[in-house]
């Protein structure tokens, strides 16, 4: 049996891992709140989210996704997020 991961099982780990880097820098790794949101979205996805660096368009993204309206989101509402752009990215939706 091999030890290496899959790319897809890679991806999966760092998506994870960079959700918890970034929700941790206010000391809660469970959520991202707006900032913490922002700043993943401006520096890793800035080819996926037009405008990441604009507070409206983040604002309105994190609205969308946020499904208990508490300002932050978990891991799962993210994974949406990410949901949706792959969804983009590979023209599944019309």
């Amino acid at each position: 049996m091999s030890l290496s991961l899959s790319v897809m099982e890679s991806a999966i780990g760092v998506l994870v891992s960079q959700f918890k880097a970034f929700a941790g820098s206010d000391g809660s790794s469970d959520t991202l709140s707006r900032d913490e949101f922002q700043s993943l979205v401006k520096t890793q996805l800035p080819n996926f989210v037009k405008n990441a660096g604009d507070p409206a368009v983040i604002g309105r993204l994190m609205d969308s996704i946020d499904e208990n309206n508490d300002g932050e989101l978990t891991f799962l509402e993210f994974w949406q997020l990410i949901g949706r752009l792959a969804n983009q990215h590979g023209g599944f939706i019309q």
